[in-house]
């Protein structure tokens, strides 16, 4: 039995999302969207599975939707990619497992940047990676430069980046990108960049990839999601883009894991991408009206919430709303007190975690919302409420 695995807890998505299951409780803790609802590209995926092959498509993934995602981060991203250089996936998790199995030699050291998602430890351990923690600065997630640097040995090999952050709901700064395109350059450092979160950033701003800076087109390993561009999350068709000597790799990795995943996502996948960009944008915006809606009725509520310049979560800041107890108390508290769930941010680090973040997902209707809310007011009122000060 692997200790790796033996040791783990159940993911905290999981093991939230089961009890707000049987507890009843609005479940904002878990990152999938209530819509909006792309109606083109469920109803391609129903007339591929009744039209089109529905057997092995190739390992790579349908030449169709290879050129889609070029086609698309030509348009949107400035990056000149040719299909050759994509690798379809069966979601995100399973592009950053190849990745990692793939670039990874046992005792390799990798840099990670904390709060993190929960996958990347273990994922990188099960490789036989040697984790490098570096944390970020709040709330902004600004990369310390000197913490960075005092990280890097003889051993580094890899940084992992999750570029916009799950879960805090920040970018990194045009200066931090700078910096690490210095620092893998300097060092001869593979950039393996978790963006699945590239379409949903807000209040004007457009995302730029690591790939893009002096030097990181060829030492990038980009990583997207369809799931997280469409709010399909349950389709798990993901993809990660690199250079040919990087991607030849990626392959033999991936053939290994999932081979392949379902033709008739792949070939809805990429009539969306092509047609679709109106929606996408249209998508983004409703998306920023929730958050906007959100956060207000939490400062309502007297809850002091962080930035959220991208994804699907704003976080609350517990000490900065006045409660006195610790974020996992807190989430207990409200699934119990107020029927709602949420997502302890410490679950996102690795050693001494920050305690006073609590993660909230906005990609809910409208009535949710307002529902959540009210459940959280009447929580505070009540004698004790949630232990504010």
């Amino acid at each position: 039995m692997n200790p790796i695995y033996r040791d783990l807890p159940t993911t905290i998505f999981e093991t939230i999302s089961l009890r707000a299951s049987a507890c009843g409780a609005i479940n904002l803790g878990q990152g999938f969207p209530d819509g909006p609802r792309n109606d083109t590209v469920i109803s391609a995926a129903c007339e591929a599975l009744r039209t089109r092959s529905n057997q092995y498509p190739p390992m790579r993934g349908l030449p169709e939707l290879r050129q889609a995602v070029a086609d698309w981060y030509g348009r949107h991203q400035a990056l000149s990619l040719d299909p050759e250089e994509i690798i379809v996936t069966s979601g995100a998790t399973e592009a950053l497992a190849a990745a990692l199995l793939a670039l990874i030699t046992p005792g390799d050291e990798v840099i990670l940047f904390e709060p993190l998602y929960d996958a990347y430890l273990p994922l990188v351990r099960r490789a036989g990676g040697i984790p490098r923690i570096v944390r970020l600065s709040l709330p902004a997630g600004r990369i310390d430069a000197e913490a960075l640097a005092a990280n890097i040995t003889d051993k580094t090999r890899l940084i992992l980046i999750n570029d916009p952050l799950n879960p805090l709901g920040t970018r990194l700064h045009s200066d931090d990108l700078s910096i690490l395109a210095s620092i893998c350059v300097g060092h001869d450092l593979i950039a393996i960049c978790d963006e699945v979160w590239e379409a949903l950033v807000y209040d004007g701003s457009q995302h730029r990839s690591l790939m893009t800076y002096p030097g990181m087109r060829e030492r990038t390993v980009k990583i997207g999601s369809a799931g997280k561009i469409f709010g399909l999350t349950g389709w798990k068709v993901g993809w990660m883009c690199a250079a040919p000597p990087l991607s030849a790799v990626l392959a033999k990795a991936h053939q290994f894991l999932t081979f392949t995943t379902p033709p008739n996502l792949q070939w809805a996948v990429a009539e969306g991408l092509e047609s679709q960009d109106q929606w996408i944008i249209s998508a983004a915006a409703e998306h920023a009206a929730s958050r906007d809606f959100f956060r207000a009725g939490l400062a309502d509520l007297g809850l002091a919430t962080l930035p959220s310049a991208a994804t699907y979560f704003v976080t609350v800041d517990l000490a900065a709303s006045g409660i006195l107890m610790d974020d996992l108390a807190f989430c207990e508290a409200i699934i119990d007190q107020a029927g709602v769930a949420a997502i302890p941010v410490s679950a996102f680090y690795y050693d001494a975690p920050e305690t006073h973040l609590v993660r909230f997902c906005f990609a809910k209707e409208r009535a949710r919302l307002s529902a959540a809310l009210e459940r959280l007011g009447q929580a505070i009122a009540a004698p004790d409420g949630l232990g504010l000060s």
